[in-house]
């Protein structure tokens, strides 16, 4: 019966039973002889049945209230896309009776993180997705999800221990591993390079760190160390005469400085430095796909950015949690988006495709 669709009425016609015996014995409901119900389960094998689960989530008026535990954009414009996203697979997906609560938090304090979380999960929803930037803080709030059984998927920052449905988002050790090739690649020869980190405690956003070792292996495992020093930095705009002087003090001790690696979303900043000083030289490679960093990348300050899919994250993130929810299917547990090199040259195409962040992989 290979790709054929196996109807419940083709069940009850070979087990000469009828469509209401097959049904109660699919569902477990109601009486049938153990004899009627080991022949029709024996049928449904030899036929590889496969319920219309689509069409039974149409029909039903279950409804299933997801949790989207995010950071505020209004504090940092990355997180805009990933609401987008969520937003965008919400409206797709609210036939199939999907809804999302949004818990928004001030992602540079940790307070409202641990109180939108508590809410979150005095609201007991059906299951969670949310980007884990509070590393300890979050740790206890998944001990929490697992024993009232709320599935939760992670985007933007993978933490493999704390055993989520689901991953989704890049593999960040292999976008430092990239990045550092972008910079031999672009800056062949010997030279100072600086990862910045920015806006971040480093210790307690495993993302970060991933980023910075898979930069650093790079040089490593291709025997680049003597060609290269790399030095690391952790600036936080909240201080910006702090900011300036950092920038300052290893630029100028910095001399032959011929690169900057910024992990985070805000390379744009190092741009409006350099542009400040006059300083024309350093290449910039950096993330997302933000207004600003656009502009620098066209204008050439910025040389490459690595597009991270901040709203395909968010999108296929209430996908996953449809499809273990609402499909029952069995889901991945990462699945991870490409590592997209965006230049002058190319990114026409990430900002007036608004719909490729959509396509399945």
């Amino acid at each position: 019966m290979k790709n054929k669709i196996v109807r419940i009425k083709d069940i009850a016609e070979k087990a000469k039973v009828s469509t209401g015996t097959v049904d109660r014995v699919l569902h477990k409901r109601g009486r049938v002889s153990k004899k009627v119900e080991e022949k029709v389960l024996k049928i449904i094998e030899e036929m590889d049945y496969e319920p219309n689960l689509m069409a039974r989530a149409l029909g039903s008026n279950k409804i299933y209230q997801i949790a989207a535990l995010i950071p505020d954009h209004k504090n940092d414009s990355y997180w805009l896309a990933p609401k987008a996203g969520i937003e965008k697979a919400e409206k797709d997906l609210k036939q199939y009776g999907i809804t999302v609560q949004q818990y928004v938090f001030d992602p540079y304090n940790v307070e409202s993180f641990i109180a939108n979380a508590n809410q979150l999960t005095k609201d007991n929803p059906d299951g969670i997705i949310l980007s884990p930037i509070f590393y300890r803080e979050t740790m206890p709030f998944f001990e929490k999800w697992k024993s009232a059984e709320i599935p939760f998927v992670l985007f933007n920052t993978q933490i493999a221990e704390c055993e989520p449905l689901s991953y989704i988002g890049q593999d960040s050790y292999q976008s430092g591993f990239l990045a550092g090739k972008l910079i031999h690649y672009g800056q062949p020869d010997s030279c100072s390079v600086l990862i910045a980190h920015i806006d971040e405690e480093t210790s307690n956003a495993a993302h970060l760190l991933k980023k910075e070792q898979g930069f650093r292996n790079y040089f490593s495992q291709n025997n680049l160390e003597h060609q290269y020093n790399i030095l690391r930095i952790e600036l936080n705009r909240s201080n910006a005469a702090a900011f300036i002087t950092q920038l300052d003090a290893v630029i100028d001790s910095t001399p032959d400085m011929g690169s900057i690696f910024v992990t985070t979303s805000k390379a744009y900043e190092i741009v409006k430095y350099l542009e400040q000083r006059h300083i024309k030289h350093i290449k910039i490679i950096g993330y997302d796909l933000l207004p600003q960093n656009l502009y620098c990348l066209n204008k050439g300050t910025i040389s490459f950015l690595i597009n991270q899919n901040p709203k395909g994250q968010g999108y296929w993130g209430i996908y996953q949690l449809t499809d273990h929810l609402v499909f029952k299917k069995e889901v991945p547990l990462i699945k991870y988006l490409p590592l997209d090199i965006v230049t002058k040259e190319n990114m026409n195409y990430y900002v007036d495709n608004e719909d490729a962040v959509y396509v399945d992989i």
